[in-house]
């Protein structure tokens, strides 16, 4: 195993003994495990498969010590260990061998002591003292020599048990010495990338800096073998970039990004710096329990809330905030086989929820018609457009294109409850991706998210349920299992799990990770029939090779935790952007005022917002009346930016971009769009 978990024995230490004639005690670290077989015979087909696991697992240990990375142990040293090893050894043969002629000689002296006690009556009992007092001698010889081995054994060890300490310690220290350091790279790291994702441009070098001849320039990825990093070859030259393998691929790729550029372009366009930071959050106290006991089992999106317990942001850019880690769909396009795309899908899929550990607050409920848009082709190479498509029940409709070889669309409903110590909140619908080169169309769906303690206590949420990720172009599925928190499971907390199978129903790769933290694969190269699990089913035990890191997730920036522990993307969602149709999110007064701390006026706006909405619903609904009246067609509320139609993959009704967005922004037309707020 990796690592050990509670109740893991380390057979290597363990001492395994056999008690009555079907018992046999496991002692490990001071506790001991008392285990009881059917038969004598049972007990011994065990106890010899224990002591042979047991060399196994020494000579194993033995052979890990010997193949690490630490430094080489001197001569002298390494000899002196050996023969206090050795000498230790022989000292424990003298006492297993005193050990069974003690209960030989024991065993042979209780028959004669009960012959004796046969004969008391008789006076011919000479022989028979004679014999038992030679017994007795053998017996206490014996034990005398066992006695001494003991103490030999006891002598040895003691004697060089001093030094032993100090090698741990020594060892101890140079460990923790090599765990403050690698942390610290781990910091350094993160803050050039941290640095590079806020300010790209101030790393994009001058026009002058690269020759001209980067134009034929090609690299490759450094995902196989770290230690040729980059490769470049010109017409007049070529050169190799070798980086450290302690250089996670990410960095890597930020060293290729920042020592060339692409020359594809005439002129270099400086990019946009985005913000780092927002007003902090003001610190209001309001009792959430005095405004929500009323409303136990009602939709949660038809509670009167105020802004105290929101975040400055609507659901359109939390929905946007998904593409977070897109650089997984980047690599997922460049993937030839469908089954490695999956595991990347996979992981994006549960990137998703990375940014909701901390966000306990609920995001603004959009007004029908909002819309937000995210442009980042100059960054990312992405647009993405949403809008509120329904305001009862909440649904929006979204649609991200990307000129790195793939396009994402989504419809989703958000259904609410609150019961009492907890909000639930489920997404319904189905998020959709395509890749342009392969075709390989990929559809799967959300899980749930609950928030706990809303009556006492500190708000914490939770994900829990299944994602079936289908490739319905290759068929191959995938199944992520989000494991609900239990007080009392000794699983890691947020755990998530899933197994990679192609149409046949062969397994290939396993999932493994947690949803606020990194996921990894790896490869199954055999698998076989376990023992018995839940329900009476077999369990499917699979040999893998060592895992691969998909996904990790950024830190967070900082002073995070009073910036409503934002992401570095979500802190420039809602930052103010020129050109923007009148509906877009970063428009809304109220969201603004929350956001730059103004709250008793953000209520105010809120309020007057939910108003307005009320009224035009109100209105809608007098229009449909009156041409049911004159037996008109009732035609509902219609989008502006996407169309209703049937999916060909899923047979469900869902929205489709229908284009014009963009189109209207490079025009600056935003006639058609409403006045909403």
């Amino acid at each position: 195993m990796a690592h050990t978990c509670r109740g893991t024995i380390p057979l290597a230490t363990a001492h395994i003994g056999v008690g009555d004639a079907c018992h046999l005690v496991l002692t490990s670290g001071g506790r001991s495990y008392h285990l009881k077989a059917t038969s004598e015979a049972e007990c011994q087909r065990w106890v010899s498969a224990l002591q042979q696991a047991k060399a196994n697992a020494t000579v194993l240990m033995h052979h890990s010590d010997d193949s690490g990375d630490e430094a080489p142990i001197p001569h002298e040293e390494r000899a002196l260990t050996q023969g206090v090893l050795k000498t230790l050894a022989s000292k424990l043969d003298d006492l297993s061998t005193c050990n069974e002629l003690i209960g030989k000689h024991g065993a042979a002296l209780q028959r004669s002591l009960s012959e004796l006690e046969e004969l008391r009556a008789s006076n011919d009992n000479t022989d028979k003292v004679k014999a038992v007092n030679e017994r007795a001698t053998l017996f206490r010889i014996t034990s005398n020599a066992m006695l001494n081995a003991c103490r030999d054994f006891l002598d040895v060890a003691e004697s060089h048990s001093r030094r032993w300490q100090k090698a741990l310690h020594y060892e101890r220290e140079q460990r923790h010495h090599l765990e403050e350091t690698i942390e610290q790279l781990a910091k350094q790291h993160n803050s050039l990338e941290r640095a590079w994702r806020e300010n790209p441009s101030s790393y994009r070098p001058q026009d002058g800096d690269v020759s001209d001849d980067n134009e034929e320039a090609e690299f490759f990825d450094a995902m196989e073998d770290s230690t040729n990093v980059c490769s470049k070859r010109t017409h007049q030259h070529s050169s190799v970039c070798c980086i450290s393998q302690t250089i996670s691929f990410s960095s890597v790729c930020f060293y290729m990004f920042v020592c060339f550029k692409d020359t594809s372009t005439n002129h270099m366009q400086l990019r946009r710096t985005r913000r780092t930071r927002i007003p902090d959050k003001p610190n209001y106290s309001l009792n959430l329990w005095s405004i929500m006991k009323n409303c136990i089992g009602k939709d949660l999106s038809r509670i009167p809330m105020p802004v105290n317990f929101n975040e400055p942001l609507s659901m359109l850019q939390r929905l946007t905030e998904d593409l977070e880690y897109s650089e997984l769909l980047d690599r997922a396009a460049r993937c030839d086989s469908s089954l490695e795309q999956m595991c990347l899908v996979a992981a994006f899929s549960v990137s998703s929820y990375s940014t909701t550990v901390h966000r306990t607050a609920k995001p603004f409920n959009p007004l029908l018609g909002e819309t937000y848009e995210l442009d980042r082709l100059e960054e990312y190479g992405y647009r993405s457009i949403s809008e509120q498509i329904s305001h009862h029940p909440p649904a929006a409709a979204h649609h991200v294109t990307s000129q790195r070889g793939w396009t994402l669309w989504q419809h989703i409903t958000i259904d609410s409850k609150f019961r009492g110590k907890y909000i639930s909140v489920m997404p319904l619908g189905n998020i959709h991706l395509q890749f342009h080169s392969s075709g390989n169309h990929y559809v799967w769906s959300k899980v749930t998210s609950t928030v706990h303690n809303i009556i006492v206590g500190k708000l914490w949420i939770d994900q829990s349920g299944d994602i079936d990720i289908v490739n319905t172009t290759t068929k191959d599925t995938c199944r992520l299992k989000f494991s609900p928190y239990s007080y009392f499971s000794r699983e890691v907390p947020r755990k998530v799990t899933g197994v990679v199978e192609d149409r046949e129903g062969t397994a290939h790769y396993i999932l493994s990770g947690t949803w606020d933290d990194k996921m990894e694969s790896a490869k199954i190269v055999e698998s076989s029939q376990g023992g018995g699990g839940s329900e009476g089913k077999q369990k499917t035990v699979y040999q893998t090779l060592q895992p691969k890191l998909l996904w990790k997730k950024y830190p967070l920036p900082e002073n995070a935790e009073n910036m409503h522990f934002f992401s570095s993307l979500a802190l420039t969602l809602n930052e103010p952007e020129e050109g923007v149709a009148p509906t877009d999110s970063r428009l809304r007064p109220d969201q603004r005022l929350m956001e730059e701390g103004l709250w008793d006026e953000a209520n105010i706006q809120k309020q007057r917002l939910e108003e307005r909405q009320r009224q035009e619903r109100k209105k809608r609904e007098a229009q449909a009346n009156q041409a049911l009246e004159d037996g008109q067609d009732i035609e509902g509320y219609q989008p502006l930016w996407f169309d209703r139609k049937t999916d060909e993959n899923t047979g469900d009704a869902t929205y489709f971009y229908k284009g014009g967005y963009w189109e209207a922004k490079e025009r600056q037309n935003w006639s058609q769009c409403p006045r909403i707020f």
